[in-house]
């Protein structure tokens, strides 16, 4: 908690807060700008002396729920609401997830990556868009059915998708799709798309079921994957994801480590294309 910027910033915004933005009279002898501490903490539903030791820098550590009050009260915004809470010393809540919907922007820096393989997934591994490198990589799923579609699930129902991985290196995959998802499934809140996804999962894989009360939890931020494609052989690319806004959408990007062989054979992926050589895609149910 950093109780001298946390009192400043309540202070400022208080006073650049207009009575009349908020219901209130403007008032013929108003001597400060802004709102007056007492009508604040009113519209806060809170003691106007805890509200004054917040501005004075001696308070104890206020709850979320005060936060919360504060930040409506203020009329804050939600980059203002998550200053708010990181100056007292608590984590931002959670806020609007992107969904299902790819910013253009986002999709045309997907078609600018032509020698290298992409794709965008939201948080729990639907997959949402991918390039022709990423196709020709990691195989097509146009014949898979779109609630399918989702890494994790693939992963533990589709034999034919760990057969492009080295045996003795399928398990840690396993372990990292399970923790990055556990991971995701609590940021969400457990909502119905996350906790349905892990319900479909454990009804259907054992292993899944049995790495998911492991509860182990880890971020994929940043990782390497060691390839055995059917066309040009070993392959080892790093993978690294950069986060949406929202939080909940990945672009992931497939590079070769500089000055070694995997950027000729990339090269090569390139070149062949994907059509003769993907492993075969699961019939529709």
């Amino acid at each position: 908690m950093d109780r001298p910027e946390l009192a400043d910033f309540l202070r400022r915004s208080r006073e650049r807060l207009r009575p009349q933005e908020v219901g209130l009279p403007a008032g013929p002898r108003r001597r400060t700008p802004g709102l007056r501490r007492e009508e604040l903490s009113q519209l806060a539903g809170m003691s106007a002396d805890y509200y004054m030791r917040l501005e004075q820098a001696r308070s104890p550590q206020p709850s979320t729920q005060i936060l919360a009050s504060l930040a409506r009260a203020l009329r804050l915004t939600e980059d203002e609401r998550d200053h708010l809470y990181l100056l007292a010393g608590h984590r931002p809540p959670a806020g609007r997830l992107a969904g299902d919907h790819v910013r253009p922007g986002l999709l045309y820096l997907l078609d600018q990556l032509k020698e290298t393989p992409a794709h965008i997934t939201n948080d729990i591994g639907d997959l949402l868009a991918h390039n022709t490198m990423a196709e020709a990589l990691l195989g097509c799923v146009c014949s898979v059915r779109e609630q399918d579609r989702n890494f994790v699930w693939r992963w533990f129902t589709d034999p034919t998708i760990r057969q492009i991985y080295s045996p003795d290196e399928r398990r840690q995959h396993s372990r990292a799709h399970v923790a990055d998802l556990r991971a995701a499934v609590a940021r969400r809140g457990s909502d119905a798309a996350s906790t349905g996804l892990v319900t479909r999962l454990r009804a259907a894989s054992s292993e899944f079921a049995d790495l998911w009360d492991l509860h182990e939890v880890a971020v994929r931020r940043s990782s390497r994957m060691r390839v055995n494609h059917a066309a040009i052989g070993p392959l080892e690319l790093e993978c690294e994801t950069l986060l949406s806004p929202a939080e909940d959408q990945k672009l992931l990007i497939f590079t070769p480590p500089p000055g070694t062989p995997n950027i000729d054979h990339l090269s090569l992926l390139r070149v062949l294309g994907h059509d003769d050589f993907t492993p075969a895609a699961p019939e529709r149910r």
